[in-house]
């Protein structure tokens, strides 16, 4: 009974596999040197408390002792894994972790940003610099042109343009250069989305690529001519939240630039 036992068990993977880490760790042990994984884990209050306060914001209720230790033991098991992939090099060349990595590494740029709120002066800065945004009928005069649905090629098509190069626009049902045209009526025949775009273009070159309903344009912005514009007063939330975004995207970029001047790049082109 107990041999035909071990045999039924050697068949598990599970069992080779603990096998064969088992003889890793020997080998390493007496020819590998010392192993570096830390193999201490400790689970202080603090941890405790973070475990039980996650719960009860996903259930509404603490925990009882019984789930508080699951979650403990779970906790303890994450740590291991994840200990034992670092161990294993799981995290060399994954994608999925570099994009998990970056997604951390730019929410800790921009956290800061998130709950400062702007000066009476930055606010009232901001605002005066962009009236034309927060306008009620802006009308715009400007030229597009039509540049497929390639983003990509209509980029290298904008900074052509702006080089004094000739760029061959593709056909299109609309008309090239409009002349104080009302934001609803650019709305009716591009949609929206790219009515609303030209409020935050800089005037007298191309810019873009802006999207409409057909796909991606060039677009020059000659003239804008502002009607309505409300107080302050009365769009304060929407001006803040517009100077947090934009204050936001400064940082960024400035967090990136002060990491990327401290690395030697180089790059070798087929």
């Amino acid at each position: 009974m107990t041999y035909d036992w071990m045999k039924q068990a050697l068949r598990e993977p599970l069992v080779h596999f603990l096998g064969a880490g088992s003889a890793l760790f020997l080998l390493m042990g007496q020819f590998g040197g010392e192993d570096s994984l830390d193999r201490s884990i400790t689970i202080n209050e603090a941890d405790v408390t973070r475990l039980a306060s996650v719960w009860e914001q996903t259930w509404r209720r603490a925990p009882t002792q019984e789930q508080l230790d699951s979650l403990i033991r779970d906790y303890i098991k994450e740590e291991i894994y994840f200990r034992e992939g670092m161990r294993l090099g799981l995290d060399v060349d994954d994608p999925v972790i570099r994009r998990r990595l970056r997604a951390k590494m730019e929410f800790l740029a921009n956290a800061e940003i998130q709950n400062m709120e702007p000066t009476e002066a930055a606010l009232q800065s901001f605002y005066a610099a962009n009236t034309i945004r927060y306008a009620e009928k802006p009308a715009f005069s400007f030229d597009q042109r039509f540049l497929g649905d390639d983003a990509e090629a209509a980029k290298a098509a904008i900074l052509a343009l702006n080089a004094g190069k000739q760029v061959q626009a593709q056909p299109l049902s609309v008309s090239a250069s409009l002349e104080k045209a009302a934001s609803d009526s650019i709305g009716r025949e591009f949609g929206d989305g790219f009515a609303d775009s030209l409020r935050t273009l800089p005037k007298g070159r191309w810019s873009g690529p802006v999207q409409s309903g057909f796909g991606w344009h060039a677009v020059r912005v000659r003239d804008i001519v502002a009607s309505g514009t409300p107080p302050l007063s009365d769009i304060r939330q929407r001006v803040s939240n517009d100077w947090r975004a934009e204050t936001q995207a400064t940082r960024e970029a400035a967090a990136y630039q002060a990491l990327l001047d401290g690395y030697d790049i180089r790059i070798a082109k087929p």
